[in-house]
């Protein structure tokens, strides 16, 4: 009986044994898989049962303060043409921002990895202590995240940060030849004479979306957006930036002691760009006063197939600015009807200034977007493939605005009127917009 006993224990100490040891093997596997884990993602918070779902507060907002207040966030855009990243356009403070973290939400698992981002702000701030920036996020390996947060730190509560959806996730084709950006539209804007001349042009010339950064304007060029938005061809993008920083209408703060100069301009080029990278052929960098004017050419697409095959690998090409001063008038085209709309009579305006010897003409842009990696306002500041300055015989940027050399005599402008090659055209697609906005409002 003892030696029955004996083995009894035996057998019960051996099933305890197999069952410790199943216990520990089960144990040791998870935390084995969470090594690895952290190995391909030596940056990674491991997911919890509770991260099994992408959370956080949907971004409502086209520019999104963090809680740090030095921190705004405009929106993240997948980039793989170098390594696989997203890349976030924003605003920061060049001092205060020392670090950020991306918070991905892998699918279809659902789990969070955290990251830490590079913050490279853009060279171009003009001493003002806030400029555009790229929050660059590594993404992590087998996951394509949909969305993504950025936060100050690696740790903390996903149900409290701001969600952004990354767009250009997936490959499109172009569904436009040209898209124009316009940065951005404020103090009250009420140009409309000139506005609506200008997009007719742009139209004539072979655009098909113009995306407008808009602050503010007036009552009645509220009227004349919300009918090309109808039409299809503005797509209006808010921007409150005054509601979150000191705003200059000055382009260096040495003119204007604010946060962020003009608007926060470049932050909204940059951001154009990356918007319509998937989506247009080119993107035009100008504002609503300057029209690229073809002088061999009849149209930008002829233009532009004509300069690509000349510049191979070219991706970047600048026009020359040249000023028409709205000061100077020509009595042709003298349209009734017009007098009564606000703004500038781009038709009656056909002489421009002279080159200064001393003085570099600024330059305006239409540019592949996906050989941008980020831009100024006069020229790209990183690209892949070449830039070129393409000669004033092929092309000028017109200009109607207020002289630059005020102190001229008329007989010292060069009358050019190359605008007049479209006017036909032109007078007869303004009378269609402004009779069915302005003219139709004074009824």
């Amino acid at each position: 009986m003892i030696h029955c006993g004996k083995k009894h224990i035996c057998a019960v100490l051996t099933c305890i044994l197999i069952f410790t040891s199943i216990l520990i093997c089960s144990w040791k596997e998870p935390q084995l898989q969470n090594n690895i884990t952290r190995k391909i993602f030596p940056q990674a918070k491991t997911a919890s049962p509770a991260d099994q779902l992408c959370r956080g507060k949907p971004a409502q907002n086209v520019i999104t303060a963090l809680k740090d207040n030095r921190t705004f966030i405009i929106s993240p855009y997948f980039d793989d043409r170098e390594s696989k990243v997203t890349r976030v356009i924003g605003i920061v403070h060049h001092e205060d921002v020392k670090q950020l973290y991306c918070w991905f939400c892998c699918h279809p698992d659902g789990k969070i990895y955290v990251s830490k981002a590079k913050i490279d702000v853009h060279s171009d701030r003009f001493g003002f202590p806030y400029g555009a920036a790229d929050i660059l996020c590594l993404e992590p390996e087998n996951c394509d995240p949909t969305h993504v947060s950025i936060h100050q730190s690696p740790h903390g509560n996903i149900d409290q940060l701001p969600r952004f959806e990354i767009k250009n996730r997936k490959a499109e084709t172009f569904s436009v030849d040209f898209t124009v950006c316009i940065s951005a539209m404020f103090g009250n804007y009420n140009n409309v004479l000139q506005f609506i001349q200008s997009m007719e042009m742009y139209k004539i010339l072979g655009v098909q979306k113009v995306m407008i950064y808009k602050n503010n304007c007036s009552h009645l060029m509220e009227k004349v957006l919300k009918f090309y938005m109808e039409e299809g061809t503005v797509e209006i993008i808010p921007w409150p930036i005054n509601s979150h920083l000191k705003v200059s209408s000055k382009w260096h703060f040495s003119m204007d002691t604010k946060d962020i100069g003009y608007y926060g301009q470049i932050t909204a080029l940059n951001d154009c760009i990356y918007r319509n990278m998937q989506r247009s052929k080119f993107v035009v960098l100008n504002d609503a006063d300057e029209i690229i004017l073809p002088l061999k050419h009849q149209d930008w697409k002829t233009m532009m197939s004509s300069l690509q095959q000349q510049n191979p690998g070219t991706g970047i090409f600048l026009f020359e600015n040249h000023i028409f001063p709205k000061t100077v008038s020509t009595h042709v085209f003298n349209i009734s009807s017009w007098n009564t709309v606000p703004g500038v009579n781009i038709l009656q305006h056909v002489h421009r200034e002279p080159d200064r010897k001393e003085v570099f003409n600024p330059r305006k842009m239409i540019v592949d977007p996906r050989k941008v990696i980020q831009t100024s306002v006069h020229s790209v500041l990183h690209a892949y493939g070449n830039s070129v300055n393409v000669p004033m015989d092929v092309a000028l940027i017109y200009h109607c605005r207020v002289p630059l050399q005020g102190n001229l005599p008329r007989e010292s402008l060069i009358r050019d009127t190359t605008l007049w090659r479209y006017n036909s055209s032109l007078i007869t697609n303004v009378n269609k917009v402004l009779y069915q906005t302005v003219l139709e409002a004074q009824k």
